[in-house]
């Protein structure tokens, strides 16, 4: 019997449905699973579960209709969203109706297994919390639909964040992945950045330097002066994932 938390599958792919109870009752997780959207809903309806798997394509409802009555009914309820055909519009709508994650078909067990633990790790959730609190201007959300990401090379990224306004900054996982990740040096004049030049630079343990190189060529506004240490934070808590840091803000030239 599992005891680490109920969830409720939904696919209508009974291999999906077995995995996941193979794979999350291995792990002590109590699985129930549902293969029609409707049926799912009266399942939440009728037991209180802590985590909702859902796929997108039902043969009667969309996953997308079950998120949202999930909502309603059960909203402490954790959702998370699986698809073998994912699009912008859907995970846009997923996540604006609180899904915690939009996972693309096929995944590996152990992949399932991270999900499933970061989703019930409560502990981790209060330090995510207290660490938005305190670098909320330091950081970038990577969903956030509002002001998505454009571009995207070699763990750098920029975006329009309002009217001929963009940040341009690094992904912290890219880095920590290629075993870079130290110490960012930013010039504190920086005044302008060219496209395809290097505007920050990364230093690592082992004390070699790697370039990071601007996606745009324009005036900058603003640096960001907390850089290092919101960097140090969301590596010391293990926070990097689902989070980007911007490190200038630029005014485009425009020709």
């Amino acid at each position: 019997m599992g005891n680490k938390g109920k969830i409720l599958v939904l696919d209508d792919d009974p291999v999906v449905t077995l995995s996941c109870k193979r794979i999350l009752g291995a792990e002590g997780f109590s699985i129930i699973t549902a293969d029609k959207g409707d049926d799912a809903i009266k399942k939440i309806s009728s037991e209180e579960f802590d985590l909702l798997i859902s796929d997108i394509r039902l043969p009667d409802i969309s996953g997308i209709n079950v998120l949202r009555e999930s909502r309603t009914i059960q909203p402490k309820m954790d959702v998370v969203i699986i698809t073998g055909y994912p699009t912008l519009e859907d995970a846009k709508e997923s996540v604006r109706l609180g899904a915690f994650e939009f996972i693309e078909k096929p995944f590996t067990p152990d992949f399932m297994i991270n999900v499933a633990t970061k989703v019930f790790d409560n502990r981790g959730w209060i330090l995510r919390k207290a660490f938005i609190d305190e670098f909320r201007n330091e950081i970038v959300n990577l969903r956030d639909n509002e002001n998505p990401v454009i571009f995207y090379k070699e763990g750098t990224w920029a975006r329009p964040i309002q009217e001929g306004m963009w940040e341009i900054g690094c992904d912290i996982r890219y880095l920590l992945l290629s075993g870079q990740l130290m110490y960012i040096d930013l010039a504190e004049k920086l005044e302008a950045v060219m496209a395809g030049e290097c505007f920050a630079k990364i230093l690592s343990g082992g004390g070699q330097t790697v370039e990071l190189l601007s996606p745009m060529t324009g005036r900058v506004v603003q640096l960001n002066q907390q850089a290092n240490t919101a960097m140090a934070a969301l590596i010391r808590d293990n926070l990097s994932e689902g989070w980007l840091l911007w490190l200038a803000r630029v005014k485009p030239l425009t020709v």
